[in-house]
């Protein structure tokens, strides 16, 4: 049995999608489904039974679940905007903590959702104390367990494996609202307005020159199942592409490939720009000295634990992205 939680989440339900197609149907789904239309996230998945995250807590508290093969925690409070620090903690520090400590009771592979966001503004993303500082309380209250993680190193008794996933994008995201990904937003703006809109240039970056280490969930999928079938080796990794791309780049990608499906030709960035269909508003102020302007993954420690499968560039991923959102 594979334990997946948030597993009606975005990176959740993409986890049992991805088990699912490599023949494993054997898999307890773990979430909070307050939010009900979630549940379209699971609904061509195969599972074998369905736990609230509270009913679930409280039978890891008591022993009481089957014999478990892994469990990937992908629960948790991912609103970087979310300023309730007792709240925050609990989601997603307190309940980490007591699946690592299960994990390590019964002996079993636990791999667990990290966050880029440990690092701050940057400019440095390496998986090193020295580079970890959280601008807000999600970053904190994921980086908070990988300390923990670094003390027990010596002492675990099965493999336990970070994940500090970057900018990540891709199918079964709708129900996240303003968080979902600049791509998601991309296209609903463009099918609705006719454009796309980017903030403007600020901190040294040109108009849409912003860059981020954009991510297909495909591809953060491929991370996880990796270490999920190799058992580890332990630690905290960054599951990023190693490739900062534009914010511009996204655009262009939308765009060319909506057009390309009303049988019209891809267009460069300044002819895209001078038509009108990406256009740049003022960076806001309440933004600035608090936005990530650049982030890449150093994806060293990730490539040296055996992890060698290519990963999309944005100019791919989103272009399969757009075609598998209007598909659907």
């Amino acid at each position: 049995m594979i334990i997946v939680t948030g597993a009606a989440g975005f990176i959740g339900s993409n986890l049992v999608k991805g088990l699912n197609e490599r023949g494993i149907h054997d898999i307890i789904a773990v979430d909070d489904l307050t939010d009900g239309d979630k549940f379209n996230n699971l609904a061509d998945c195969a599972i074998a039974d369905y736990l609230d995250k509270d009913e679930f807590r409280q039978r890891v508290a008591h022993g009481k679940l089957p014999a478990v093969r892994a469990v990937l925690h992908q629960g948790a409070c991912s609103d970087t905007t979310e300023r309730n620090g007792r709240y925050m903690l609990e989601n997603n520090y307190r309940y980490t903590l007591e699946l690592f400590e299960y994990c390590q009771r019964v002996m079993v592979p636990f791999l667990y959702a990290s966050s880029a966001a440990v690092y701050g503004a940057g400019p440095d993303y390496v998986e090193d104390p020295a580079f970890e500082r959280p601008l807000n309380v999600y970053g904190y209250s994921k980086l908070l367990f990988d300390q923990i993680l670094r003390r027990r190193m010596d002492s675990l008794t099965a493999p336990v494996v970070g994940l500090r996933y970057f900018n990540v994008y891709g199918p079964r995201e709708q129900h996240k609202g303003r968080m979902a990904s600049v791509a998601f937003h991309n296209v609903n703006q463009f099918l609705a307005e006719g454009h796309v809109r980017l903030f403007g240039g600020w901190d040294g970056y040109p108009d849409g020159g912003q860059q981020r280490d954009f991510i297909s969930v495909k591809d953060v999928v491929a991370v996880n199942l990796h270490f999920l079938e190799r058992g580890g080796p332990s630690g905290v990794y960054n599951c990023g592409t190693g490739r900062a791309q534009p914010f511009n780049d996204v655009a262009m990608a939308v765009v060319n490939t909506l057009r390309e499906e009303k049988g019209e030709a891809a267009l460069p960035l300044d002819a895209l720009v001078a038509q009108g269909y990406i256009r740049y508003i003022d960076f806001p102020d309440d933004l600035k000295g608090r936005y990530q302007s650049y982030t890449q993954a150093d994806d060293t420690a990730l490539r040296a634990a055996g992890f060698d499968a290519p990963m999309r560039d944005v100019q791919t991923g989103v272009a399969e992205y757009v075609r598998e959102l209007r598909g659907r």
